[in-house]
């Protein structure tokens, strides 16, 4: 939980940041319908509430003069990189627990894998947005086509492709300090995690707008609580699908291992828990 709660916390404070350095990088190479089109399909794993939010900065910033918002990307580079590596070491350090990795990191590694994770991560998201793009460009080419069928498919492909790819590496080259974990654990806990976060932002979406309604609680900062939510679902997601992967790990280095017996009794200040269970009264 604590470890959830500061990554969710970070990444709240590092999205809208990021929302200015894209849109500074889109608005030298894209129009601004591109720029809105693209975040409304981005939008779309969202709740209605933090969709909104989201859609108002971004509407905002599209039709902000090119040298406000260059301006604003130069000071959101260094607030969102300070909060993006934050919430990296978040996630690094509850990955670490879940792997039950003994021996830390020294400050300086720690400090640096968490700043390539964070750059690959978002490097891997410059490259979905824009192949989410691509995707719409294609949709609309032409009526009855066949790249608007396809068009329509990978739209939402792309996300959860890369969402799986992001995950993967995650779990095979972060999240154990000695060797890397096994391919096929970090596949499947990145497939896993994909499903559970996409299964959690649809049922988030179902909480938050027909079971209870956070707006008549909350007032104006519904939406941000609403996106905390969100973040957290998504962020457990992340947690579980490591957690699966390093059990699939155990396994498979326990299959055909054979059982060993302790050569000593163990001390009496260590507590066996089965004598315990046995020696209760039925």
């Amino acid at each position: 939980m604590l470890y959830t709660g500061g990554v969710s916390f970070f990444a709240l404070l590092a999205v809208f940041p990021a929302i200015a350095i894209l849109i500074g990088f889109y608005k030298a190479v894209l129009s601004i319908g591109q720029v809105s089109e693209q975040a409304a399909a981005l939008a779309d794993v969202m709740p209605h509430a933090a969709r909104a939010i989201f859609m108002t900065e971004i509407d905002r910033l599209a039709n902000a003069s090119a040298r406000t918002v260059s301006a604003q990307s130069a000071f959101a580079l260094i607030i969102g990189g300070y909060a993006a590596h934050r919430g990296f070491k978040a996630l690094l350090a509850g990955l670490n627990l879940i792997h039950d990795e003994s021996e830390p990191h020294g400050f300086l590694k720690f400090n640096l894998l968490a700043f390539f994770v964070a750059l690959f991560a978002f490097a891997l998201f410059t490259v979905v947005s824009g192949a989410v793009v691509t995707s719409r460009l294609l949709e609309h080419t032409g009526p009855g086509g066949a790249a608007e069928g396809g068009g329509v498919a990978l739209v939402g492909l792309w996300p959860a492709l890369g969402l799986v790819v992001g995950l993967t590496m995650l779990y095979r080259y972060a999240m154990s300090h000695r060797t890397p974990v096994a391919w096929f654990p970090a596949i499947v806990g990145g497939v896993l995690a994909t499903i559970m976060s996409t299964i959690s932002s649809w049922l988030c979406a179902i909480y938050v707008e027909q079971i209870a309604p956070l707006g008549a609680t909350y007032g104006s900062v519904g939406a941000i609580v609403v996106l905390l939510i969100w973040l957290s679902w998504n962020v457990n997601a992340i947690f579980y699908g490591g957690a699966f992967a390093t059990e699939m790990e155990i396994v498979q280095r326990s299959a055909g291992a054979p059982e060993l017996e302790p050569a000593d009794p163990l001390p009496e200040s260590v507590v066996s828990l089965s004598e315990r269970r046995a020696s209760r009264p039925r």
